[in-house]
């Protein structure tokens, strides 16, 4: 097997036995990086430091990620125009922090036989969001509900 020391260093080509003993005599443990490499790859290191080191770079860049939330702001069908100017605001408050935006249109009674008063609403939320996101599925009937979802432009 080939041999890598601790510092990084390339101590050669030795059987598994000679390179445990050196292993040993510094007090530290073999672990083998490549098993299917030709011929396989080892390493003199301490483990326990290595694997809490990898640990600790696995937190830090699960803490750096972000994660896009999926935000909801339900519609009415005859929503007035102030309402329906605050529930924009909403959105954009929304979208620019990343999120996407999930809006939908709760159809009541009656309300079930205008589903294209639903479409223009939807189509002026949308118009109203433009300039800082973008349609990601259009509005479509799903039962008693509308929904259309916005992503937030790049």
């Amino acid at each position: 097997m080939r041999l890598i020391g601790e510092g990084g260093e390339q101590l050669g080509i030795m059987s598994a036995r000679d390179a445990l003993k050196l292993a040993e005599e510094k007090n530290l443990d073999l672990v083998k990086i490549a098993p299917t490499a030709k011929p396989p790859v080892c390493k003199i290191m301490d483990y326990g430091k290595y694997r809490f080191e990898k640990a600790k770079r696995d937190k830090e860049a699960r803490k750096n990620q972000k994660t896009v939330e999926l935000k909801e702001i339900r519609l009415s069908l005859n929503i007035d125009t102030h309402d329906f100017e605050t529930k924009a605001k909403h959105a954009e408050k929304f979208l620019k922090a990343g999120n996407k935006v999930k809006v939908s249109i709760r159809f009541r009674g009656r309300e079930m036989a205008h589903p294209e008063m639903g479409h223009r609403s939807m189509e002026k939320f949308a118009e109203a969001c433009k300039e800082f996101a973008s349609v990601e599925k259009p509005s479509k009937m799903e039962g008693r509900q509308m929904l259309m979802f916005l992503a937030p432009l790049k």
